[in-house]
């Protein structure tokens, strides 16, 4: 048995589209603004596109978790999806959509994941979606002054 949870963050910020998706799509480069990802190691070669696969090593407190992930979905400047296919399981999504055309955008993290009975059932689902959605907020930020911000 599964249990889901819905979580959604998302953040605006002072670049140009083109700007935000350059620094979004260099995939290993998320360990950079991701405080939850220490490590990504990539299946083979590719790098960008939809069936890039890797694993991405999470820690979250004492929690370590060996991530499957590839990317379904690959749309320059627009999205960039994945699944998860480790003990959390699920769909996630980084969209981005203009605000101003050529000065503001906003980014958009949206994911359902499905935690396994064994961590805490629907009360592990609440607390783990809890505590990774005030981590995603940071780490957008934390994105946000990467990518310069004005």
């Amino acid at each position: 048995m599964r249990f889901d949870r819905d979580i959604t963050v998302s953040i605006d910020i002072d670049a140009p589209l083109g700007e935000v998706w350059a620094r979004l799509e260099t995939i290993e480069s998320h360990i950079d603004w991701m405080a939850d990802a220490s490590a990504i190691r990539f299946h083979g070669d590719q790098r960008r596109g939809v069936g890039t696969s890797f694993v991405c090593d999470t820690k979250v407190g004492p929690v370590r978790l060996s991530d499957e992930m590839e990317i379904t979905v690959w749309e320059p400047e627009a999205e960039m999806g994945v699944v998860h296919r480790g003990l959390v399981t699920g769909r996630g999504s980084f969209r981005l959509e203009p605000i101003d055309l050529d000065r503001r955008c906003r980014l958009i993290w949206s994911e359902t994941l499905s935690f396994p009975w064994w961590m805490g059932g629907p009360i592990g689902a609440f607390v783990g979606g809890f505590v990774l959605e005030r981590i995603w907020r940071r780490n957008l930020a934390t994105f946000r002054r990467l990518v310069g911000d004005r």
